[in-house]
């Protein structure tokens, strides 16, 4: 896409952190940007900001991990904006800790929000973004988790390396249809954002899973959360590879020896190794969070 300006973005995930910063962005280059997120309070105080700014906003409350809110998320955005030219399926939530110990809620809150929602965002936006036939780009939300696996975090894990399989079917298809609409597929390190806080946000209905993280591994990933890439600036590297019709959007190039190592593990058929270092820290103890 070589014009932002004038068309309309839907960021889910939008209150805060990627999500936030990926409106602010399409905000700033003259976009119609419709917000969506859980969490009401902090996406109507993203969505008062964007305004204040002179930005023309929608704030549309949506728990993606529901096909119906999504549905109207779609509905909304079409009467509000018409047509929807960019669309970021950033929602994502994170929990962790030892396979053995998960319970399926830990399974279905993760994988309803950073999987399903994912799906239900391409169901409900992708067919009317086709239909107008106008450029577009879709970007989906994975993680240098979704390219490779380490401990205490399968669910995680599980859901991004989905969504990177999703990403590249979805290449593959509209560009063997010779649509006008790009992918791309984030894949952020550690980012500033508040993954590590996703509890905040979990439903009752799906409470009471995994146990408590000991204060070293929650204070280890506070510090490298606290310490990583501005939001910002991994809202740049998407707004660069929607410009440049670019599928990859990795944002911690120090992260690839690791992905490099398990290609070759797969080549050799070996067995996985793990990479010690490659997320920044010593992987010492489950713990709720993971590189987002």
């Amino acid at each position: 896409m070589d014009e932002l300006g004038g068309r309309t973005a839907v960021v889910t995930g939008a209150a805060s952190g990627n999500g936030r910063a990926l409106a602010g962005r399409f905000a700033t280059e003259g976009m119609r940007v419709v917000l969506a997120d859980i969490e009401k309070d902090a996406l109507d105080t993203a969505a008062g900001e964007l305004r204040a700014g002179g930005a023309e906003v929608l704030a549309v409350p949506t728990d993606v991990s529901d096909g119906d809110q999504v549905d109207a998320l779609a509905a909304v955005a079409a009467d509000a904006f018409g047509p929807v030219h960019v669309l970021c399926n950033n929602a994502g939530v994170a929990t962790g800790g030892l396979i053995s110990d998960l319970r399926t809620s830990d399974w279905a809150w993760v994988l309803g929000v950073n999987l399903w929602g994912v799906i239900h965002g391409l169901r409900a936006f992708l067919p009317g973004m086709l239909e107008h036939g106008e450029p577009g780009h879709v970007i989906n939300t994975a993680s240098m988790a979704g390219l490779v696996a380490g401990p205490f975090m399968a669910p995680y894990g599980a859901s991004k390396f989905a969504v990177v399989a999703i990403s590249e079917s979805l290449h593959h298809e509209l560009r063997m249809t010779g649509s006008r609409i790009g992918v791309s597929v984030l894949c952020p390190g550690w980012v500033n954002t508040r993954i590590n806080e996703s509890d905040r946000n979990r439903p009752d209905t799906l409470a009471g899973g995994r146990p408590a993280a000991t204060d070293g591994a929650a204070s280890v990933l506070s510090q490298m959360l606290a310490s990583g890439m501005a939001p910002d600036d991994v809202a740049g590297k998407v707004h660069d590879a929607i410009r440049e019709e670019r599928f990859w959007v990795l944002t911690h190039p120090e992260m690839l020896p690791g992905v490099e190592d398990r290609m070759r593990t797969i080549l050799e058929q070996s067995n996985p190794e793990l990479r010690l270092g490659l997320l920044g820290a010593q992987p010492a103890a489950p713990a709720s969070g993971s590189p987002q």
